[in-house]
């Protein structure tokens, strides 16, 4: 039943998105352009980030090209439930929805799902890329272990989306925690370079993000072929963000729902 109820959002989903082929052409021109952007960069001060990656090969080109690349499931995580809400309640589905069997908190988790999926597509077409037009080798020995770790990725930053979603139904558009999130994770999770050269306070902060975690090991198995035991920090890890944020983040979202409808606000947008 679950997944039959899951199945039929992203059925729903797929269908929208593949009515506008010219944004999926776009999307895959975006990522190429996005690609030889930092290859350019790369060609710039590659030499100098060095010392900083020795142990994924020292090529600072691989290292940016995974770091953008599954950013986007921090984006998707963060934007797509409050976005997804945003649009049910401008369309007047969401309390038609809302008043079925299905609860609350799994629906939220069912409008996301779709982007979820699109957002792994576009990983692949990075990596297809980075292999076929720039020649980078990625280690794919241990794909079940990279499962994993976007598993609990997902749930991470999923979860944050779900806070995020949380304001916007009570304030309407007061959203703090998709900018302060975005920003610091933009910021200090080492997407773009390696938290080592940050300052020492702030290299203390990054290590309080679940980014930083989730990019460290998949850069460590994409680029160095590790294995689960050099990465089982990490795993361990975002394991615990998981547990203490998924949790977390249905309750507040209960909580946020009642408020809404006590308020009278629920269809207000």
């Amino acid at each position: 039943m679950l997944l039959a109820k899951a199945a039929a959002f992203i059925r729903r989903d797929f269908l929208t998105e593949i009515s506008y082929k010219s944004a999926f052409l776009m999307n895959l021109i975006g990522i190429f352009f996005s690609s030889l952007t930092f290859f350019f960069i790369a060609k710039l001060f590659g030499s100098a980030a060095a010392p900083h990656l020795q142990e994924y090969g020292g090529d600072y080109f691989p290292f940016v090209l995974i770091g953008i690349a599954f950013s986007t499931f921090l984006g998707v995580g963060l934007g797509t439930s409050a976005s997804a809400l945003r649009q049910e309640q401008m369309l007047g589905t969401l309390e038609a929805m809302l008043i079925t069997p299905t609860r609350a908190s799994s629906i939220v988790i069912y409008l996301t799902l779709w982007n979820f999926i699109y957002s792994s597509f576009n990983i692949l077409v990075y990596l297809i890329i980075g292999r076929l037009v720039f020649g980078i080798r990625f280690s794919l020995s241990q794909p079940l272990l990279i499962l994993v770790i976007l598993f609990l990725s997902i749930l991470c930053f999923s979860s944050l989306g779900i806070i995020s979603s949380c304001f916007v139904m009570v304030f309407k558009r007061g959203d703090p925690v998709n900018w302060i999130v975005s920003s610091s994770f933009d910021l200090l999770g080492g997407v773009y370079y390696p938290i080592t050269i940050l300052p020492g306070p702030l290299q203390a902060i990054s290590h309080l993000l679940p980014i930083t975690y989730a990019l460290k090991a998949l850069r460590g198995v994409f680029l160095a072929g590790y294995s689960l035991t050099e990465v089982k920090t990490e795993v361990l890890a975002l394991l615990a963000f998981a547990v203490v944020l998924f949790p977390l983040a249905l309750l507040l979202f209960e909580f946020s729902l009642q408020w809404a409808k006590r308020d009278g606000s629920l269809s207000q947008y």
